[in-house]
């Protein structure tokens, strides 16, 4: 949106390829997107490589190589090779709220006009603080279409904008590929674990009427209290991603309290829920946190009662005390669904 330069450190990071306010429609912007990750990605590529190379010369990481089939056999550490499967991924981070800026832009200042572009930029850069801007904050927030609600308005917007990076990383093998192991290529992953809190520490307000530094949505999983319409939506708009190409993971996260587990047929309504997503829908990954919200604040107030409180993060499990105070609050505001 701002022509390749990164309005929190100034620095240019891509060619540009032009300016929001100047973008006379969604397909201009949605160009530049597309050029502008294609080239971002090539750029995260040579980065992974570079270190990768480090590694093998540096760090032969002789443990977890020892561990690893079949290195020993092959007389090679991970990074030279030994292993018989290398596939990896980066993270891609905050695909919720990437949905829920894309729907908001399209619909409210190309299609309604409720907003000009110079306005909602100036917005932006003002973190939605003055009367004026909360203003539109609301209205980006409430009269959007919210990725998680099975909306294809939305969700299809996601998955046409990821498209772009899922074929560009494909072109890239990783440094051990034709060197022995199965595979040596990339692929796309929305495994976040708990980046999402420090990569939203560095990034600007967005169109979503999300304010700046504040955590990106983690994983594939809907931004926070943007789902109105239960887990089955959440599920049917997951679904609709590439998730046959994304297998560097589809992490969803959901919460549910204990009351709501508390009956057989609500264990057994769950344990169908959880079914119809893997065998009908194709889901990839979803992990819960059993948990209600109140105890959860009570166990961040005092933290001496709740020193055996386990909760699910993102790819991990974690006491919940050890946990910095942003990813505290990042799980204290997930969504509570419920079963009806």
């Amino acid at each position: 949106m701002n022509n390749g330069v990164d309005l929190t450190s100034n620095k240019r990071f891509t060619k540009g390829y032009g300016y929001f306010t100047e973008m006379e429609s969604y397909e201009e912007l949605l160009k530049a997107w597309d050029k502008t990750i294609r080239e971002i990605t090539r750029y995260s590529v040579i980065v992974e490589n570079v270190i990768d190379k480090a590694s093998e010369r540096d760090v032969p990481d002789i443990l977890c190589s020892a561990l690893t089939d079949d290195c020993i056999a092959r007389g090679k550490t991970i990074k030279e090779g030994g292993a018989v499967y290398d596939f990896i991924s980066g993270l891609q981070v905050g695909i919720a709220n990437m949905a829920d800026c894309l729907a908001a832009i399209k619909k409210l200042v190309y299609e309604e006009k409720k907003i000009t572009r110079q306005e909602l930029w100036d917005a932006i850069l003002d973190d939605f603080s003055s009367p004026e801007n909360k203003k539109i904050q609301e209205m980006l927030i409430r009269e959007a279409p919210k990725y998680g609600n099975d909306d294809d308005y939305v969700d299809q917007l996601i998955v046409e904008a990821y498209d772009s990076y899922i074929e560009e990383i494909e072109k890239y093998p990783n440094t051990r590929y034709n060197r022995g192991p199965i595979g040596g290529i990339r692929y796309a992953g929305t495994s976040s674990i708990s980046a999402n809190v420090g990569q939203g520490m560095s990034t600007m307000a967005t169109p979503d009427g999300r304010n700046a530094f504040e955590p990106l949505a983690e994983g594939c999983s809907p931004a926070h209290n943007s789902d109105k319409n239960g887990p089955t939506a959440v599920f049917k708009s997951v679904s609709k991603l590439r998730t046959n190409k994304i297998t560097g993971g589809v992490l969803l996260n959901q919460k549910m309290t204990p009351q709501m587990l508390s009956t057989e047929e609500n264990r057994q309504k769950l344990e169908l829920l959880i079914k119809t997503f893997f065998n009908r829908l194709h889901g990839y990954h979803v992990q819960y946190n059993i948990v209600s919200k109140e105890t959860l604040i009570d166990a961040q107030k005092h933290p001496e009662k709740h020193k055996d409180l386990i909760v699910r993060v993102a790819g991990y499990s974690a006491f919940f005390n050890v946990l910095s105070k942003k990813t505290q609050d990042d799980i204290i505001g997930r969504t509570e669904q419920s079963l009806m």
